[in-house]
């Protein structure tokens, strides 16, 4: 059985495929297109997941999609009449992408497959669930969606029993936490659909100064974690701003140009909105508790990337377990659309567990040799190694203080890189942070970075009883352990990755024996990209990166690279954040809102 999951149209288009109740293949098209979040059909995508299962469209037997086009369709028009004749912009934008394209997924479907299949549609949010419930280890357990909006699903209740779903209650757009965190991204001068979580990053520098005001003014907070928003305060249904003037006069200053200086009011604000966020999800979270008496939680749709608020969920909410997908935003549709079609409406049982997210593409030693060759040339020195005697070259490089990309094995799904497609380098020394931050990844000096542990040493070192394979989970450094300073973000946290070595042995044994080398069983693990881009794919993109930044080693399949004397200075790519607000301000809600 055969089934392929399909989202886009929206952004981070994806493809997965599931054989026999196996997840087999997965990836995100903006990794083969290098364009971030890209939105269009996942052509190369699909063509990958058919390709690393052996099969040809015809093979398949189902294709899914992650959602309900006309139903979607209908809540867009209806708003837009809602609203006429301020929506005209917004719909003379939006109407015609809709009457060209979105409306006719199944035929786009076959025209890009070259062959005849069925195409069955899933509920966006339901596909949501899906993705977390019946990937997770649970075979009963409570359900949280929460991201902007899918069809009229702004967030989901509901609970899983075996192969089957129920969702209990919704909250329906224009009423979204999703859409009220993108509203403030916009606010503070950031990229929607794509820096949500650099307001994450940044709220731990300001005060909570401004959550009574955010009460007040812009959401009423049930005791059940239920919400409503005073949409007097945004622009996003009937506009083509996120936000209006009466937001803004509410705050005192209009939203920040991108790329201008953070003030402390901002910092403020982004903790602000942090606070509020976490209450509506953790009030949500332990009102489906009471309701269903469930033990365990699944999460999923972009908001349940906030690993600040799930760290508090797993401590205050009262589950015994928690299971976030690891691509819980619009990329893990895909998954969810397959999965509910194999399971529930398939009826052919439950897929296997997820074991890891390794499920992307992998290249051979030659293919890397070819690459090397090709991108790199006189500018970089390859020497091939031994297993034990990379692992060696690799820690001996970390030790002297240099900073390593690691690139190995099958590409990772989701949003974080978690051993395959990493830059690495040592916790220990705090200048760190800013060398990878301002010297090689480009970007704000605020952002944190991850630390990677060996999950044998997880409770040794950080305030957290339970592994963290998918980076979903936020946690205090032990007070006596806060000797990994470029780890430990400015409130005393920090967003762990543990690591099993029968889920990536390879590197299980480099963090291994920095262990055993330093007494730190710890490392710096941030996504082998720069500011911008999505995470390097293939052996040629992680030369390129190489090259551009200021990392100083490669270490690519069985080759450890250094840069010879031709090699060139490292150079900042343009950013996209710098683009002006016009464009910006277009952009903004007609993406966040309408797809696009």
């Amino acid at each position: 059985m055969n089934i392929l999951g399909i989202s886009c149209f929206y952004h981070d288009s994806s493809a997965a495929l599931f054989q026999d109740g196996e997840l087999v293949a997965a990836a995100s098209e903006e990794r083969f297109t290098r364009k971030k979040h890209d939105s269009d059909f996942p052509s190369r995508a699909v063509e990958y997941c058919l390709k690393e299962a052996g099969i040809a469209p015809a093979k398949l037997d189902y294709v899914g999609y992650y959602e309900r086009p006309f139903v979607k369709f209908e809540r867009i028009l209806k708003t837009y009449i809602a609203t006429w004749p301020y929506s005209y912009r917004s719909f003379s934008k939006a109407i015609p992408l809709w009457l060209k394209e979105k409306l006719w997924i199944p035929r786009i479907i076959r025209r890009e497959l070259g062959a005849e299949q069925k195409v069955l549609f899933v509920e966006h949010h339901l596909a949501h669930a899906a993705s977390a419930f019946l990937l997770s280890p649970f075979a009963e357990s409570a359900i949280l969606t929460f991201d902007g909006v899918g069809e009229w699903s702004t967030a989901t209740r509901g609970v899983g029993h075996g192969c089957n779903i129920e969702i209990a209650d919704e909250i329906r757009f224009p009423h979204s936490l999703g859409l009220l965190y993108t509203a403030f991204t916009y606010y503070l001068g950031f990229t929607v659909n794509d820096a949500e979580y650099k307001v994450m990053g940044l709220a731990p520098y300001g005060e909570p100064k401004y959550v009574g005001l955010i009460r007040d003014n812009l959401i009423e907070i049930r005791a059940d974690g239920s919400f409503r928003l005073n949409l007097d305060h945004f622009g996003y249904i009937a506009g083509l701003r996120m936000t209006n003037e009466r937001f803004h006069s509410l705050f005192g200053m209009l939203p920040r140009e991108p790329e201008s200086k953070l003030e402390q009011a901002h910092k403020d604000i982004a903790r602000s909105l942090q606070v509020v966020t976490e209450e509506v999800m953790l009030k949500s979270a332990i009102a489906l508790r009471q309701r269903t008496g469930a033990r365990n939680l699944c999460m999923a749709g972009g908001v349940a990337l906030n690993c600040v608020a799930n760290g508090r969920i797993l401590r205050e909410a009262g589950y015994d377990d928690l299971f976030v997908q690891p691509a819980a935003g619009d990329g893990g549709g895909a998954v969810g659309v397959a999965a509910y079609i194999h399971a529930t409406l398939l009826k052919q049982g439950r897929p296997r567990p997820l074991a890891d997210v390794f499920l992307g593409p992998q290249y051979s030693a030659d293919e890397i040799a070819a690459a090397l060759q090709a991108e790199g040339g006189e500018c970089v020195s390859a020497t091939r190694l031994e297993r034990e005697a990379l692992i060696a070259a690799t820690v001996d490089a970390i030790e002297a203080g240099r900073v390593v990309g690691w690139f190995q094995g099958r590409m990772e799904f989701g949003p974080r890189a978690l051993g395959s497609r990493s830059i690495l380098a040592d916790p220990r020394d705090p200048a760190n942070r800013d060398i990878v931050n301002l010297k090689i990844k480009f970007r704000e000096s605020f952002r944190p970075f991850a630390p990677v542990v060996l999950e044998e040493n997880l409770s040794d070192w950080f305030d957290l009883d339970r592994e963290t394979p998918y980076m979903l989970l936020v946690a205090d450094v032990h007070a006596a352990k806060r000797v990994i300073p470029a780890v430990t973000h400015v409130d005393g946290s920090a967003r762990i990755q543990s690591i099993r070595r029968q889920q990536n042995p390879l590197y299980y044994d480099v963090v291994a024996e920095f262990g055993r080398r330093t007494g730190v069983p710890v490392l710096i693990n941030t996504s082998f990209n720069v500011r911008s881009e999505p995470i390097v794919c293939t052996p040629a993109d992680a030369v390129r990166c190489f090259l551009r930044t200021g990392m100083d080693d490669l270490i690519i399949g069985p080759y450890h690279v250094v840069k010879t004397p031709q090699a060139p200075e490292p150079k900042a790519p343009e950013a996209r954040a710098a683009l002006d607000r016009a464009g910006r301000e277009r952009r903004s809600a007609l993406a966040a809102v309408n797809g696009g």
